[in-house]
């Protein structure tokens, strides 16, 4: 908040300050889970990666730039915890129910990224949307919207 005061009072403006802040915890957060999808097949390809970005670049309102310095910060973030639990906690905290669904299907855009679906990351999204309070039936719609988004059928 002080910085976006003396950002305007140099007369630099908001979206300037903003590209130069770091990512929060709860973009951390979200990023960490989505690497961690496409790492669960143990195998992080280009299309995962360019879906992590793009996902993360729409959620947040993002230049390449920040986008680039969340998912760095997310990777390092996943890499340093033994479990997801933290990241989990912070959504569950800090989004309401459509906000969780919307990140559960950010999740099986990351997932079917590759076009191939594993069990691994099915397992974990599973995991994940119970941990955030996502129906069954709501992870199921989040499923079939994002099959039926990137042209994959029923």
């Amino acid at each position: 908040m002080f910085d976006l005061l003396r950002a305007a009072l140099r007369g630099e403006s908001a979206a300037s300050q903003t590209s130069k802040s770091k990512p929060n915890d709860l973009q951390i957060a979200v990023g960490a889970l989505l690497v961690e999808a496409a790492c669960r097949d143990d195998v992080f390809d280009a299309a995962e990666s360019v879906a992590i970005n793009r996902l993360l670049a729409e959620r947040f309102q993002l230049s390449s730039e920040d986008t680039a310095q969340l998912v760095k910060a997310a990777e390092e973030a996943r890499s340093n915890s033994l479990e997801l639990f933290g990241f989990v906690r912070k959504l569950v905290k800090e989004m309401d129910e459509d906000q969780r669904i919307e990140v559960i299907e950010m999740l099986w855009e990351v997932a079917y990224a590759d076009g191939v679906l594993d069990a691994n990351e099915d397992a974990m999204i599973r995991k994940v949307a119970g941990l955030l309070y996502v129906s069954d039936y709501a992870r199921g719609a989040a499923r079939r919207r994002v099959r039926e988004k990137l042209g994959l059928g029923n």
